[in-house]
């Protein structure tokens, strides 16, 4: 039995009433996440003033108590002044956005510091009217009906309709298998969802054949390419879609649009073709996420070790003439899903590293080729004469590392050295053998594997 956090997300049906009341509990997150970056800001300006010189980033310190708790302190002594009408709203509407904030100036400051990795974390900014509006509730009477499967309850709005049933998730809270422990109301696309956050208990399972093993090349021409021989096709869902879309577009351009410079609002005619097209845009995103979770699901269910590759999805995006159709494929979200499902369903995750040449390299002989331009869809090796489709001929090199990891290659320097890669909470295992000091594989020549690093979670 293992313990782990999953969302249950609805689509709510609520009367025109409560529509208001959802959008005032949003507005007055925003209020609040707005205030107090006001008060935030104008403290460190105060300082700047003060200061002669310029503080070094390693030395930098917060300006105020940056934690939830203060700013919502601060907040209690200040609503009656600065928002007179904070009785209509539920306290928790201010309290996450203060969270909100708190959680941006912890990144900011830990990103400037250099305690945080990855790209660099710009200063909070404000939040504007136009933005996604959303509200988290994590006391107070929240949750679902026992008697009614189609309603759920939330703090100051009541009893709202859902569009599905909620017995899934019901089902679950009534065996005590699982315990609500927050709601977050959005409206995306023209409608309302509540999304809970659960902590549910999964009975540790394991696929039907432990021991098999799956490698998966993911591509543009093709969605993935298994070891196995199957080729999933690319169902391109942005490409079909892509002419109606460009032709609601174009009745937006011809219609008067917000003029920031001028204060000119939106007509009509304009909100009305934006909401079609936001609904449009949701309509495929939909249906991509459904495809790759019945493709993720059954990938997991009926092997046991599946291997990726660690490809550089951003830079891959700097190729204009594919970045659309890259984007279009849900590479990253494919490997999330992957990710975690691997744990739920008992099997293990396998990532190659990212200098793997895994087209290049002869899944027969072992022979690296020098280059493999992208238009050439079919490997032909030079030494064994080996002809194979290339995403198939990767995805059997990318088959083939699990065996190396789990020691069955001849080379003494195999060790396995434990690892914990950030935002994983299982223990990953590295094995590499010898290479350059930076960690990329040793040149090699023809006929000659080149040394591989994989990691296994």
């Amino acid at each position: 039995m293992s313990t782990v956090l999953q969302a249950y997300r609805f689509a709510l049906d609520p009367t025109p009433q409560q529509q208001t009341d959802l959008r005032s509990h949003c507005g007055g997150q925003r209020f609040a996440y707005n205030w107090g970056l006001a008060r935030i800001k104008e403290n460190l300006d105060q300082r700047a003033a003060e200061k002669t010189y310029e503080i070094p980033d390693d030395q930098l310190t917060p300006a105020r108590s940056w934690s939830a708790y203060s700013l919502r302190k601060d907040w209690n002594q200040a609503k009656h002044t600065v928002a007179p009408w904070w009785s209509e709203n539920s306290k928790e509407a201010y309290s996450s956005g203060l969270a909100n904030l708190a959680t941006a100036l912890r990144n900011w400051h830990t990103s400037r510091t250099g305690r945080r990795r990855g790209p660099k974390s710009r200063f909070p900014r404000f939040k504007g009217k136009r933005g996604t509006l959303s509200c988290r509730f994590t006391t107070g009477t929240f949750g679902l009906i026992e008697s009614n499967r189609r309603h759920i309850v939330l703090p100051r709005i009541g009893t709202v309709r859902t569009h599905e049933s909620t017995r899934k998730l019901a089902r679950h809270v009534e065996c005590g298998r699982a315990r609500i422990r927050s709601a977050t109301v959005s409206h995306r696309s023209g409608r309302w969802f509540c999304s809970f956050s659960v902590e549910i208990t999964r009975a540790d399972s394991a696929p039907p054949l432990p021991d098999t093993v799956v490698g998966v090349d993911l591509g543009v021409k093709s969605l993935a390419t298994l070891s196995t021989g199957q080729v999933i096709p690319n169902p391109r869902h942005l490409e079909v879609a892509l002419r109606e879309l460009r032709r609601l577009q174009r009745q937006a351009a011809r219609r008067t649009g917000p003029d920031r410079r001028t204060g000119q609002k939106p007509s009509n005619r304009w909100c009305k073709i934006k909401a079609r097209i936001a609904k449009f845009n949701a309509r495929i995103a939909n249906a991509r996420r459904d495809g790759l979770h019945k493709f993720t699901t059954g990938l997991v269910r009926r092997f046991g070790t599946v291997v990726l590759e660690d490809l550089n999805v951003a830079g891959m995006m700097r190729n204009h003439c594919l970045a659309r159709h890259i984007l279009g494929v849900g590479m990253g979200e494919l490997r999330r899903q992957i990710t975690y499902k691997t744990t739920w369903f008992g099997g293990r995750l396998v990532i190659a590293d990212r200098w793997f040449p895994s087209s290049k390299t002869c899944s027969d002989c072992g022979a690296v080729k020098a280059k493999l331009p992208l238009r050439v869809r079919v490997f032909q090796c030079d030494e064994c004469g080996l002809v194979l489709d290339r995403d198939l001929n990767a995805a059997h090199n990318l088959a083939a590392l699990v065996d190396e990891a789990a020691g069955d290659t001849s080379s003494a320097s195999c060790a396995g050295t434990p690892n914990k890669p950030d935002g994983n909470p299982r223990q990953t295992r590295t094995v590499r053998a010898a290479g350059t000091a930076t960690g990329r594989p040793a040149p090699t020549g023809a006929g000659q594997r080149r040394h591989r690093k994989v990691t296994t979670t």
